[in-house]
């Protein structure tokens, strides 16, 4: 199979006519209502009891489902959960009607208040960056460790490849992109998200494939999917013209947690050049770059990913390996050759 190639399913019209959202073994999914908003969330506990808790967090056009490749790795070291923000995956929209960063980073730091499960080891990939970015910032007492896999920060120069998706923020934008799509099928728009995100679509199964369309079938029968993804997509284009104290890069510099970035260099989405800015930003950073990877390198590449983070993890909880320069992730990692940054402080990485 080639790397334009992906495995062909049966036409969306053959598929279940009400598939129901996708549980993998091991994992649970429960609702859970708080104030504004009602929270599908997707559990997976830990290989034993007492072990940290981890919160996941996916990003625009996403689900809880984006992290079942990464979470049945990290069995061992932590118990995780992933949610589904407002609008997206199992979740109703919210009551208000906002899917600003704020909004979705006040609905993450509700849930982990009502559940009080922090701190806990927070992951974001994209939108879901920069919201578990702002979460860091203005509530350091619920994050142990930050964890960002191409996290949506702000961009001068963004790629002509993610244009496309930016324009969903511009009002009249998604009528007019329905209505030129009415007649594709669902299979049609996994293979076109699939090969924006992926640096290497050959690398989804046949079964992989299959639950996407599944997955993508739902969606598009929810009569709020559209509306959920353009004012999140507005939301998202909104917090890049914030300054001050409000401003992204302004609120990385604030996170006190270590951070782990991760970096995919086929990204079509998040530009590769804002792997060292982000690197600098983070007070407490390291960086692994994946050459290979695109815009998901935790579905990709689960095993890289866990392992960095089960670096991340030790040199946080062993006070002796502050300061260690070790690099994460690379030596004897599965997936593709891996440059990486090691633990390094922000200040020694500015000079």
């Amino acid at each position: 199979m080639s790397s334009t190639e992906l495995p062909s399913v049966p036409p969306a019209s053959a598929l279940s006519e009400a598939a129901a959202v996708r549980v993998a073994a091991g994992e649970r999914l429960r609702s859970v209502e708080l104030p504004g908003v009602t929270l599908s969330v997707r559990s997976r506990p830990g290989a034993r009891e007492g072990l940290p808790p981890a919160l996941y967090v996916h990003g625009l056009g996403g689900s809880s489902l984006n992290w079942s490749a990464l979470m049945p790795m990290l069995d061992d070291v932590v118990s995780s959960e992933a949610v589904d923000l407002p609008g997206f995956g199992d979740s109703p929209p919210p009551d208000d009607g906002d899917y600003s960063i704020t909004a979705h980073a006040r609905a993450v730091i509700r849930y982990l208040d009502a559940a009080g499960r922090g701190p806990v080891h927070l992951f974001g990939n994209s939108l879901g960056g920069a919201v578990a970015t702002r979460v860091a910032a203005v509530r350091p007492d619920l994050v142990r460790t930050l964890t960002l896999v191409s996290p949506a920060l702000p961009e001068l120069r963004v790629q002509r490849t993610a244009v496309p998706t930016g324009l969903l923020a511009v009002p009249g934008v998604v009528s007019l992109f329905t209505r030129i799509s009415r007649e594709w099928t669902a299979e049609q728009r996994v293979r076109g998200v699939m090969q924006l995100c992926y640096g290497d679509p050959a690398r989804v199964t046949a079964e992989g494939f299959r639950n996407a369309v599944q997955e993508m079938e739902r969606r598009l029968r929810l009569p709020y999917f559209w509306d959920a993804m353009a004012r999140s997509a507005r939301g998202l284009v909104s917090a890049y013209m914030l300054g001050g104290q409000q401003g992204l890069w302004r609120q990385a510099e604030r996170v006190l947690a270590p951070t782990l970035l991760v970096y995919g260099g086929r990204d079509q989405l998040v530009g590769f050049r804002m792997a060292q800015r982000s690197a600098r930003a983070f007070r407490d950073a390291r960086l692994v770059t994946l050459p290979d990877a695109g815009h998901v390198a935790m579905m990709e590449y689960p095993e890289t990913v866990a392992l960095a983070f089960r670096e991340l993890l030790a040199d946080a909880t062993d006070p002796a390996a502050e300061g260690d320069t070790d690099e994460p992730g690379a030596q004897g990692a599965p997936g593709p050759p891996a440059e990486t940054g090691g633990g390094t402080t922000a200040e020694n990485m500015r000079g």
